[in-house]
């Protein structure tokens, strides 16, 4: 297997083609899933103002020290602060506000006191006339039921560091912080390809020889799962006239990435490789691991292939480890790739290659088990459902006993 290249160099050879992305302003309802290209730091407080978090009376804590059910503190109300209102005036000793949740703490008011702890409650919706005074019914401290001015956040925090991926709650502390318009990288469009006379479109019927096309839904996630912008292009078929029409069809998008499966071993019928040779050129096309040897890299039109063996195990698996790398570099993303150490469950063999292999994983005590979700072929998909991660059993390793310990790649939280 002298002939294979070893994975790290074929990881190492594809980065030194990609390049970060340049920066973009887009609308905040468009921002999900992007990656911040700057730090967002903060120009008001958050709350801007000392603020309720209940619906009921400030008070000054002092005033009802010693106060319960058989002897309340009364206190005068003197004024009703909705939310979205400022007070006017202060409070002194004795007196109370009726307040509203979010509502700011006129000056003077220290607490809260909820209004289910009072004599005047109300039901939500409700707005009943103010009552001259208010019996309370529980000791409160200061900052009870209360938001203190930049609770959450200050001017000049850096609340959201560059290259924080936006999820739902980063979209939510940038309206907070005014940002209509967010500054991002721009995010990898990659055209997926998927190759093969066999295949047929997921709504058609199935005939006697025919699969549906599967990676080309399974990559169009993983791109989408990793920050980039996909798009899926119909079959490639199995002659040279549809390969070079398909190739100069994925052109037309100005893509960062080609992506395609299929087509690229030493099969009579793998006519992309041709189409490479012709509209452009491959770097290497064996690496030394399993599932997935007949994985390609190379350049069509100037712009970076990825060319993933067919089957679909073997297709997410070269993903995982050639393509994620590239799609996180042109984010400025860090490849942090997050794996655990596991004892093997069970004896295996492999055949001399860098091994992924699809596992379980249980916890006896602070040990993680794995153990195989069952067969390791590469057409079985359902295995990369089953699994937790995928245990790398290393180069030149034939045959691992159970009891000795492995690096597990995560697929999903253990």
């Amino acid at each position: 297997m002298s002939d294979l290249l070893p994975v790290e160099d074929a990881v190492a050879r594809i980065l030194e083609h990609f390049q970060p992305l340049p920066v973009e302003t887009i609308n905040l309802l468009d921002s999900l899933g992007h990656v911040l290209a700057f730090d967002i730091l903060a120009d008001i407080d958050s709350p801007p103002f000392p603020n309720s978090s209940m619906d009921g009376y400030a008070v000054i804590a002092q005033d009802t020290q010693g106060a319960d059910q058989q002897q309340p503190a009364r206190l005068r109300v003197v004024m009703d602060i909705p939310a979205g209102s400022m007070p006017a005036d202060a409070i002194g000793a004795g007196e109370a506000a009726r307040i509203m949740t979010g509502a700011p703490l006129p000056d003077g008011a220290n607490a809260v006191i909820p209004v289910e702890q009072t004599d005047q409650g109300w039901r939500s919706g409700e707005n009943p006339p103010l009552p001259d005074y208010v019996n309370i019914y529980r000791t409160v401290d200061p900052g009870d039921s209360t938001r203190p001015r930049g609770e959450d956040f200050m001017v000049g925090d850096v609340v959201l560091p560059a290259l924080t991926p936006i999820r739902p709650q980063e979209m939510g502390v940038l309206a907070a912080l005014g940002y209509s318009g967010v500054p991002v990288i721009c995010q990898p469009r990659v055209v997926i390809l998927s190759t093969g006379d066999e295949l047929v479109e997921v709504d058609e019927p199935l005939t006697p020889g025919k699969i549906r096309d599967v990676n080309g839904y399974t990559l169009y996630g993983l791109v989408k799962a990793y920050g980039g912008q996909a798009v899926r292009l119909p079959i490639v078929r199995d002659n040279l006239e549809d390969a070079r029409l398909r190739f100069r069809e994925a052109l037309e998008y100005q893509p960062d990435i080609i992506l395609s499966s299929a087509g690229v071993s030493v099969g009579t019928f793998d006519v992309v490789r041709t189409v490479l040779e012709e509209m452009g050129e491959i770097n290497f096309w064996r690496v030394n691991l399993r599932p997935g040897k007949p994985v390609a890299f190379g350049h069509v039109g100037g712009v970076p292939f990825f060319g993933l063996p067919g089957n679909p195990v073997s297709a997410m698996v070269t993903f995982d480890v050639f393509v994620r790398p590239a799609l996180l570099k042109l984010t400025s993303q860090p490849d942090a790739v997050q794996t655990v150490n596991a004892v093997l469950g069970e004896d295996l063999q492999s055949d001399g290659r860098r091994s992924y292999l699809r596992v379980n994983l249980r916890r006896d005590g602070n040990t993680l088990i794995a153990t195989t979700t069952g067969t390791q072929s590469s057409g079985a998909l359902t295995s990369m459902v089953k699994a937790d991660g995928l245990i790398i059993i290393p180069e030149g390793v034939q045959y691992a006993s159970a009891g000795e310990i492995f690096s597990v790649r995560l697929l999903r939280p253990v």
